[in-house]
């Protein structure tokens, strides 16, 4: 059985585009953020970066790479990267545009913050048993 991250580096090598290339930008950023964040494919062929739950997703559509948060309403944005998925009240996401330059620095703050929640929501038995699947 493959594992997730070899899904997600064919994912990339398929579109072949800049969203492929937008996609590996932010993977690396979101391993730079955490190193210890781990990868799934869920949803039949969703890209999912966890740590003791989802942190986000790495959708990609026609026009739009989307990192979408999963408890991103919970979380401070200072920098306003978050420009999708407003309504919610538990998403929030972040639409990356070709052309669109990412803030790195911002979007590693967020990353944090995001596993930092997830850390201080998810029950310690649970935090001790989870392990890296890529």
């Amino acid at each position: 059985m493959e594992s997730a991250s070899v899904f997600i580096d064919e994912k990339i090598k398929e579109l072949g585009d800049w969203r492929g290339k937008t996609l590996a930008k932010v993977r690396t950023i979101i391993h730079e953020a955490d190193p210890e964040i781990v990868e799934e494919w869920k949803w039949m062929g969703t890209p999912v970066f966890s740590h003791s739950g989802i942190v986000c997703t790495g959708e990609t559509y026609k026009n739009v790479v989307k990192l979408t948060f999963a408890k991103g309403a919970s979380l401070q944005d200072p920098s306003r990267l978050f420009n999708s998925s407003l309504d919610g009240n538990v998403r929030r996401a972040i639409d990356i545009h070709e052309g669109d330059k990412i803030d790195v620095a911002a979007l590693k703050d967020l990353i944090r913050a995001a596993v930092a929640l997830n850390l201080k929501t998810t029950p310690k038995s649970r935090r001790a048993t989870s392990k890296r699947t890529n």
